[in-house]
């Protein structure tokens, strides 16, 4: 973080996007990759938030942003791969905390997830098949620039979706979005 601060004068915002992913059962999946998803995902998004902080707080419009899903309980997220849906749950329960400690002091700390899969190497290796029926992540730049031009002490405690924000942007034309235009995108995990 200092090195941020010292190249760019200040830190204005704080993207958490590195992730573990182990698309296993719970029998199926060793200690150490389970160990591995929460210190990358869950502690990972905790200690760089914590560390870009006292930055952040001098910042005129500051935003933390963590590229993880809505909190959804149901059984059916979790049964398949436990370890994997509680670090990403880690991720966004870290927004949900994060945003309410820091609303008072005008930090916008929200979480965006797509709404489809994304054309990305883990989609590739993990659901390959889903690779043409994806967007590409031009998509998720644009709705991460969308938060974090805007005024962080209104836009926090948010669970966005990126097809949702760029909507109320007034993006109506998402198939320069596809992968492949016209096909049937497959909807990412967690979200109904």
């Amino acid at each position: 973080m200092q090195a941020a601060v010292n190249t760019f004068g200040g830190i204005d915002a704080l993207i958490n996007n590195a992730s573990a992913i182990s698309m296993t059962g719970t029998l199926a999946t060793p200690i150490k990759r389970f160990d591995l998803m929460n210190g990358v995902n869950a502690r990972g998004t905790y200690l760089c938030s914590q560390l870009a902080l006292p930055n952040l707080l001098k910042s005129d419009n500051p935003h933390i942003l963590t590229l993880s899903p809505p909190l959804n309980m149901d059984p059916k997220w979790f049964a398949p791969h436990l370890g994997y849906t509680m670090a990403k749950y880690g991720m966004s329960m870290c927004t949900l905390g994060l945003a309410r400690e820091f609303a008072q002091h005008g930090v916008g700390v929200n979480s965006l997830w797509p709404r489809t899969t994304i054309a990305t190497a883990a989609v590739s290796v993990f659901f390959p098949d889903s690779v043409q029926a994806s967007r590409k992540p031009e998509i998720m730049s644009d709705a991460a620039y969308a938060i974090l031009v805007s005024d962080s002490r209104r836009t926090t405690g948010n669970f966005f979706v990126d097809e949702e924000v760029l909507r109320a942007a007034g993006v109506a034309d998402f198939e320069r979005y596809a992968v492949s235009p016209g096909a049937a995108l497959h909807p990412d995990l967690f979200l109904d």
